[in-house]
């Protein structure tokens, strides 16, 4: 699933639980990794031009962030594709790299829009028409600073606006995530507006897996931490992960997770366009795929083609009306027996 031309290197897959100091080393050095996107430019001249890597094949070109889930699910969906006889290949890059790939028919699909929370970086490209909403992949999600239950229980924290009040046993720190992610931007815009209080805290940020080893590190110690959670995952049931509530409407929240497609590949192609908009899921699947990734170090590969074998039904849904390449009967191709 990875492409020719990688936009950014894989991640060491090692689930080291270091001391603070090696996530902030992670953390500097993490954008010089970004700013290298695409040769150094800020466009995206380094994506594939669609041709993939499979000769006559339709190429369908994914872009992705390192979420588990995610990975995790466009390694599902590219082994589907490349049944159908399509070529998929996945690009790992910057939520705004992504984005602006898919808007200038650089990239084909995206399967990891948050809303709203992506809203300022996808908003007026969805109004414009250059990317289009062509699915919805899950409903029900929460995407905001959170702390973990037991010390939000203790210090009696809830909300946002209860954090300046404990800022020393904060540190005043927020762990983030990967640079240039709409939820580190909404968390920097809180501080600039001293929202909250907050204008003398700071960002932390660094990979999600490096954000969730500093976690585990300072629960194990009883330290005070507040970071940008989500569910679904698995650090909701890990640690009884208490959503901070924001009455000054700062954060952009969430909500959904969405389908994403380039202006002009449902004319394309509505064949692939309507595989990719029936792909969905629940919270407790996406949260498997996490636990299974993160925790018990299974690859995606080994994920996904487990998953297909032991759910045939939920693919044929997301089939329905789907043809191979070849116009073939794309259940039948994918699950062969399963599928009658």
């Amino acid at each position: 699933m990875y492409p020719l031309n990688p936009i950014l290197p894989r991640r060491s897959r090692s689930r080291s639980r270091g001391r603070l100091t090696a996530v902030l080393s992670f953390a500097l050095t993490f954008p010089l990794l970004l700013a290298g996107c695409g040769g150094g430019s800020d466009d995206s001249s380094s994506f594939g031009a669609g041709s993939g890597s499979g000769g006559d094949s339709p190429a369908v070109r994914l872009v992705q962030q390192p979420w588990a889930d995610l990975v995790v699910e466009n390694q599902i969906v590219s082994d589907i594709l490349t049944k159908l006889g399509y070529s998929p290949s996945v690009q790992e890059v910057a939520v705004p790299l992504g984005a602006q790939a898919l808007s200038t028919g650089k990239a084909d699909a995206y399967l990891g829009n948050w809303w709203p929370s992506q809203e300022s970086v996808y908003g007026k490209m969805i109004d414009d028409g250059s990317v289009a909403v062509s699915g919805t992949v899950l409903t029900g999600t929460q995407y905001a600073p959170g702390v973990p239950g037991a010390m939000a229980k203790e210090l009696k924290i809830s909300s946002l606006a209860d954090l300046d009040a404990k800022g020393d046993l904060f540190k005043h720190e927020i762990l983030g995530i990967e640079p240039g992610t709409p939820g580190n931007q909404a968390i920097l815009d809180a501080i600039k507006k001293d929202a909250y209080g907050l204008g003398d805290w700071k960002l932390v940020p660094s990979s999600t897996e490096a954000m969730l080893a500093e976690v585990t590190r300072r629960v194990a110690k009883d330290q005070p931490v507040v970071f940008l959670a989500w569910s679904p995952h698995w650090m909701v049931v890990k640690w009884d992960v208490t959503f901070l509530a924001d009455p000054q409407k700062v954060w952009p929240g969430a909500g959904e997770i969405r389908t994403l497609t380039r202006s002009g590949l449902k004319k394309e192609d509505p064949n692939v366009v309507r595989f990719l908009s029936q792909v969905s899921t629940d919270a407790a699947t996406a949260s498997a795929w996490i636990d299974a990734f993160d925790n018990k170090k299974q690859s995606a590969k080994e994920i996904a083609a487990a998953w297909i074998d032991a759910h045939p039904e939920d693919v044929k849904k997301w089939l329905s009306g789907v043809k191979t390449v070849d116009g073939k009967d794309g259940a039948a191709a994918v699950l062969g027996a399963d599928a009658s």
